[in-house]
């Protein structure tokens, strides 16, 4: 069955260091949509416990996935569309961000752990350190068929990688 419903918004999900900040600029570039970075949604002490090295906790989270929630939403309103970089790591963060809308969907950056250590290890001035790359993976839950997510290997060059989200978009379909 086709998926035609148009879509308001692509939330790029993955594990730090997977590439979401710069694929989901580079896709909402390409295809004419407006970005934001999920991390700029974080309230200063959810960024202050990252850089320390500590881990969020869901209690943590839940105002922080509420209000990109809630940015979309507001997108979607005006009749713009938005492309989100948000880790999105859980079934139930990702069930806030979308919240049963069909015009949402989830993109997920899959990769290895080797592959985005190495990644992380390469960039600079950024407030997750490599050291909660484990907690990262271990909180990870990848989206399954029932989301309906575009799946994509970050295996690739940044072009590539969106070359096959766009195809996917495309070609949409229901399993």
């Amino acid at each position: 069955m086709a998926d035609t419903s148009p879509l308001c918004a692509l939330i790029v999900m993955g594990v730090s260091g997977s590439g979401k900040s710069t694929v989901a600029a580079r896709l909402a570039e390409r295809i004419g949509w407006d970005f934001a970075d999920g991390d700029g949604f974080h309230p200063a002490a959810n960024v202050a416990r990252m850089s320390a090295g500590q881990p969020l906790t869901d209690d943590d989270r839940w105002p922080w996935l509420q209000a990109i929630a809630d940015a979309i939403d507001k997108v979607s309103d005006s009749g713009g569309r938005l492309v989100v970089a948000c880790s999105a790591l859980k079934r139930a963060y990702r069930d806030v961000l979308v919240h049963g809308r069909d015009d949402v969907r989830i993109v997920y950056l899959d990769g290895s752990r080797e592959l985005i250590e190495s990644r992380m290890t390469a960039r600079k001035d950024h407030f997750m350190p490599t050291s909660l790359l484990d907690s990262q993976f271990a909180t990870l839950e990848p989206p399954g068929p029932d989301e309906r997510p575009i799946v994509v290997s970050i295996d690739a060059s940044v072009e590539a990688i969106i070359d096959a989200i766009v195809g996917q978009i495309q070609n949409r379909t229901i399993s």
